[in-house]
């Protein structure tokens, strides 16, 4: 029996994914009570709202110099919402392996995952670089005395950002052991391979953020190594979706 046709339990519409289904960031927006919005009404606020705290926050403070940093970051975790939303509903158009189905939506690694970069995220902003004595990165970006909201909104832009690109990785990590697990039917591989894509997309945008880390090679490095690895562990994906698609024994529902 093929994989893709042994599913059970998805719901293979593109509106009100039952929880469990969906991403948390999805569900997030499913669970407002006595609140129905659409995704793309959720995505505009999301932008609105964050940009407009860029703004508001910069003229208010005098902080025009990090606006455009903060503009840049917005706009990569509003992007990120976006595919996040593109990849699951290429995902749950088709069928998919109850096993696959809970690892990529049920799991909760995309949180975990985000954590763990916002944790290292924040030790680079805080904490000082004892090797070189330099001051952490919040001085170096807003001063020594930061105001307290334009912190309080700095983190949460981070967080956003942060829980995309732990989010990218776990759709990454995922459909690699999908493609090495299972074989599927030509409908199946397509939409697969357009998960895959905007996987990959979502990871080459991230590099609009590189000119603003050129003066910080930690942040640098990391940034170009994560994308790059994005796209090595993606392109294995698709090269394992295609070559396991034909002339190979299809692997049962676990």
């Amino acid at each position: 029996m093929n994989a893709a046709d042994g599913a059970s339990g998805v719901d293979r519409g593109e509106e009100s994914p039952d929880f469990g289904e969906t991403w948390t960031y999805e569900s997030i927006v499913g669970a407002l009570p006595g609140i129905e919005v659409s995704t793309t009404l959720a995505l505009a606020i999301q932008l609105g709202v964050f940009e407009v705290g860029v703004v508001v926050l910069a003229w208010f403070y005098d902080l025009w110099s990090v606006a455009l940093v903060g503009s840049a970051a917005v706009f990569v975790a509003g992007i990120g919402s976006i595919e996040m939303v593109r990849v699951s509903r290429h995902l749950r158009s088709v069928e998919l392996p109850d096993s696959y189905r809970r690892l990529v939506f049920g799991s909760n690694m995309d949180v975990v995952l985000a954590v763990l970069a916002f944790c290292a995220m924040l030790v680079y902003l805080f904490v000082p670089n004892a090797a070189t004595g330099e001051p952490p990165l919040l001085d170096r970006l807003i001063g020594p005395d930061p105001p307290v909201l334009v912190v309080y909104f700095l983190l949460m832009v981070l967080w956003d950002v942060c829980y995309r690109i732990g989010t990218g990785w776990w759709a990454t990590v995922t459909a690699l052991w999908r493609s090495y697990r299972y074989r599927f039917d030509p409908e199946t591989t397509r939409a697969f391979f357009w998960a895959d894509v905007e996987t990959v997309a979502f990871g080459l945008i991230q590099l609009l953020l590189v000119p603003f880390v050129l003066d910080y090679p930690v942040l640098l490095a990391v940034l170009i190594a994560h994308v790059t690895a994005v796209m090595v562990v993606t392109g294995l994906s698709l090269v394992l979706l295609y070559t396991k698609r034909e002339g190979t024994e299809p692997v049962t529902t676990t």
